[in-house]
């Protein structure tokens, strides 16, 4: 099966304009003006992405805490039902996982490890859905995103004394290697290509923001990895939306980092050059 290509679509977004600043920046509307020119399968592909937001969302409600990432699938009062028993709004296996700890005893428990701390247990089901996709991109995705964000929380564990395993999510080699290696690369340097950088950037780094900024560089250039054969179809357009979320972040966390972001997303995004490069 080919992947649909979305040429007028992908030319068009370097046309976004901004102010000098981020304000204005509306990452939300980005995702909904483009969701609209999808086809249903890739539009669906898009939601599962935005998917990690509303596990965000629910584990803060979950918790007791009013914050709210807008880059989530549902409202507020969505999160709400699903609290309530509205499981129906969540991909499968998340929607497992909500049955599973409001009924320990419940069927729904059999197959979840309740034992294990909810949250860990829903970002556990978001990356199995990503892995599970037709998408390449969610699947390339799942598996690096939730081994970067191991990697980064096994650092920082270790630094502060606590043991590795409490702060991993699923299994695998690399989750292995992390709870099990004392070498200072985890024994993962030659499987994961970034990990000096991870390392570098938790253990040496003072400053909270310069940190967050660099982890988010290695994503950043990740995305650009995953596609570089990739230009007009879904894998290009999941790869845009991820840099879209990093703009949107860091224009809340550090304004002056979002507008460097947002200039480098414009300059990477060139249509005709793209248009050459078939």
């Amino acid at each position: 099966m080919f992947d649909k290509n979305y040429y007028c679509l992908v030319a068009g977004l370097r046309e976004w304009t901004l102010e000098s600043d981020t304000k204005g920046f509306d990452a939300r509307a980005i995702v909904a003006e483009i969701s609209d020119e999808l086809s249903a399968s890739d539009a669906e592909a898009v939601r599962l992405l935005y998917v990690y937001y509303d596990c965000q969302n629910i584990v803060a409600r979950r918790e007791g805490r009013t914050l709210h990432n807008p880059l989530g699938n549902l409202s507020k009062e969505e999160v709400g039902e699903v609290l309530d028993g509205r499981y129906s709004l969540l991909p499968r296996r998340l929607a497992r996982v909500m049955a599973a700890y409001a009924d320990p005893e419940g069927e729904e428990a059999e197959n979840v490890a309740t034992g294990e701390r909810f949250e860990k247990s829903l970002y556990e089901a978001y990356y199995a859905e990503l892995a599970a996709s037709s998408c390449r991109f969610l699947r390339d995705w799942a598996r690096f995103d939730r081994n970067l964000r191991n990697v980064t929380a096994a650092v920082a564990a270790r630094a502060a004394g606590r043991g590795v395993e409490s702060v991993t999510v699923g299994s695998g080699d690399v989750v292995e290697q992390l709870t099990r290696s004392s070498a200072a690369d985890f024994g993962l340097r030659g499987e994961l290509p970034y990990i000096d950088a991870v390392i570098t950037a938790v253990a040496d780094e003072g400053d909270l923001i310069a940190k967050e900024h660099k982890i988010d560089l290695i994503r950043w250039n990740e995305a650009d990895e995953m596609t570089v054969f990739d230009y007009f179809n879904i894998n290009y357009i999941l790869a845009y939306l991820v840099k879209v979320n990093i703009v949107a972040r860091w224009s809340v966390l550090n304004p002056e980092k979002g507008r460097e972001m947002l200039d480098r997303l414009m300059r990477d995004l060139d249509g005709k050059e793209l248009v050459n490069k078939q």
